[in-house]
């Protein structure tokens, strides 16, 4: 089994945890807010990785909120101009809050009775509804990431939210040599993984948002089965090992879901933001992935 972990920029574990003998790789969530250009973070980052690779998280269609708003008092602004047919239901916090979404003006979202507190900037939005129509692929501060990596050598990426071939493309226009892992996390993605993907990217299981976006509940299983199926080397993300960035002991039910995934073929897991904030989290994330590996 390898993993993915997700660092904090400048959290001083981020050695520690690439150096990790379970970790292949660590992810760079381009959200969140650095202080220097972002050449030198990604320097600093592959100093610390060494051999492993970098991963650069591309935001791509993945809706987001950019500044604070007090629904429903005040409207919210996110990244992208969006159409759909109101009213309509729209989920905050990984799905933990609902809101009736009533209008939609552009990139202006107006809601109807909440969610009931201030709405940060960066904050994710799913609206899970067959008519949406999202305007606009990949955001300014993705095309400067890209410019980054580029002027640095590093040509990894994951694409959030995509729903089609044409999503990575758009990205290889801007870096030719772009290696793509395309983070399926709608109900549109599965469609594109089963009828039109072309082994021109690796896939990613991103559950977070794909859990909220499928139709039931229990569709996550059948779209994981799918995604590793389509790709043997897909790889598991979101949700994983979740209950250690609360407490020092997992749950009964992450150990279960960790053996389901690497049995139903998935060899690669990517540990999320929430376990990675703190050092004692994400290594005891690390080496449980390693015990159940060895067992």
């Amino acid at each position: 089994m390898n993993a993915i972990a997700t660092v904090p920029p400048y959290a001083p574990f981020v050695k520690e945890v690439a150096r990790h003998p379970v970790v292949s790789g660590i992810r760079l969530n381009t959200v969140m807010p650095v202080k220097e250009p972002l050449e030198d973070v990604l320097k600093r980052l592959q100093d610390f990785a060494g051999e492993k690779t970098v991963w650069i998280d591309l935001k791509g269609r993945q809706l987001r909120t950019t500044s604070y708003a007090t629904p429903p008092f005040t409207e919210v602004t996110i990244s992208h101009a969006i159409d759909v047919k109101t009213p309509v239901m729209a989920y905050f916090g990984n799905g933990r809050e609902a809101a009736t979404l009533a209008g939609v003006n552009g990139n202006k979202l107006f809601f109807l009775d909440g969610p009931r507190r201030v709405v940060g900037p960066g904050e994710s939005i799913n609206i899970p509804d067959a008519g949406l129509v999202i305007h606009g692929g990949l955001t300014d501060g993705d095309k400067a990431y890209i410019e980054a990596a580029r002027q640095v050598g590093n040509h990894h990426y994951m694409l959030s939210f995509v729903e089609s071939k044409q999503d990575i493309d758009d990205l290889k226009k801007l870096d030719d040599n772009a290696i793509v892992v395309a983070k399926i996390e709608s109900r549109k993605g599965l469609e594109y993984v089963r009828e039109k993907f072309d082994n021109t990217s690796r896939l990613m299981a991103a559950r977070g948002d794909l859990y909220i976006e499928i139709k039931r509940p229990h569709h996550i299983l059948e779209a994981v089965e799918t995604i590793v199926a389509k790709d043997p080397d897909a790889i598991a993300a979101s949700r994983i090992l979740s209950s250690l960035a609360i407490s020092p002991e997992p749950l009964c039910e992450d150990i279960s879901d960790v053996a389901y995934l690497t049995k139903t073929g998935y060899k690669t897991l990517m540990l999320g933001d929430e376990v990675c904030l703190r050092r004692e989290s994400v290594i005891g994330a690390l080496n449980l992935l390693e015990a159940i590996a060895e067992r």
